[in-house]
């Protein structure tokens, strides 16, 4: 008889699935629908496209090891299996981090117009050589990701039966070695560059508003619309990472209800970012809007 516990934690996998697979794959195919209309796509929808892939390869990443926790710990805990799925987790959940670091930089640069070299320099290559810049990432982050082979040591052993004689679990852990190098440089640097870019961008806006409220010119206030949405996103997007942090945070604590909490608000956390960047991109709720349409009105006239 299957716990409640493990009951509650399979109708999360299917709800993460069942949310994050459909809300991604619109925003892929949103993205490539651009390309073949323009040929090219903006850096925003560039990042967006690259999100919505690394949300979809996640989410089902997380779904296997999680329906693998239920229903079988000792393939789960495999040495091969688990390498592979925690290289995979680790690789795409910091690619994510940089992602949103990408992004929030670019929303700085574009808005603030900061004079300094450093952000004249990002600016330039996120504008100019996005597709070289998220590939070298990409590499970056599987480098620093892949010597997690050889870190890995058994941690504890625990007994699948009631009687001794029954067959027993290994459980793998990072060495200390390799778990903090590889959480600053793909966690918490990414994290706080992008939180440095959300201080910026809204240090910025007020003191813009503060002058225009402050103009006696009489000319007429900017629409900063566009604006206030990059700013929304980037706030939205970084309290998302610091929701995942905390539930990556909980499982090291010896309890099934926060383990639980953990699971939930990493399974929702895909499905978020997605309404996030929809959000944040009128051309792609247009898109998706158009097809939806499109759609209904063929089943209606068949």
């Amino acid at each position: 008889m299957m716990s409640p516990d493990f009951i509650a934690l399979l109708i999360c996998l299917v709800l993460g699935l069942g949310l994050a697979i459909p809300s991604n794959t619109c925003i892929v195919m949103g993205n490539l629908d651009i390309i073949r209309k323009k040929g090219k796509l903006s850096p925003t929808d560039g990042i967006f496209l690259a999100k919505g892939i690394v949300n979809i390869l996640l989410q089902c990443l997380l779904t296997l090891q999680g329906i693998l926790y239920v229903f079988s710990q000792e393939i789960l805990f495999n040495r091969q299996l688990y390498v592979f799925v925690n290289i995979s987790r680790y690789f795409l959940t910091s690619y994510s981090f940089w992602l949103t670091f990408w992004l929030s930089a670019h929303y700085c640069t574009s808005i603030t117009n900061l004079s300094y070299g450093f952000f004249i320099w990002i600016k330039r290559i996120v504008s100019n050589f996005l597709s070289h810049l998220l590939f070298l990432t990409a590499l970056g982050v599987f480098i620093v990701t892949l010597p997690i082979i050889w870190t890995l040591t058994v941690d504890r052993i625990i007994q699948s039966s009631e009687n001794s004689t029954g067959s027993s679990i290994i459980i793998f852990h990072e060495t200390f070695s390799y778990f903090v190098p590889v959480n600053i440089l793909g966690c918490i640097l990414p994290f706080f560059l992008s939180l440095l870019c959300l201080v910026l961008t809204s240090s910025f806006l007020l003191r813009h508003v503060w002058r225009v409220k402050n103009n006696d010119s009489g000319s007429t206030r900017p629409n900063l619309q566009a604006h206030v949405t990059a700013l929304r996103t980037i706030f939205f997007l970084l309290l998302i990472l610091t929701l995942f942090c905390i539930s990556r945070a909980f499982r090291f604590l010896e309890n099934f209800s926060l383990f639980a909490i953990s699971w939930t608000l990493r399974l929702f956390s895909s499905s978020a970012e997605a309404a996030v960047i929809f959000q944040a991109s009128n051309k792609l709720r247009r898109i998706i809007l158009r097809r939806f349409w499109t759609r209904s009105r063929r089943n209606a006239e068949t």
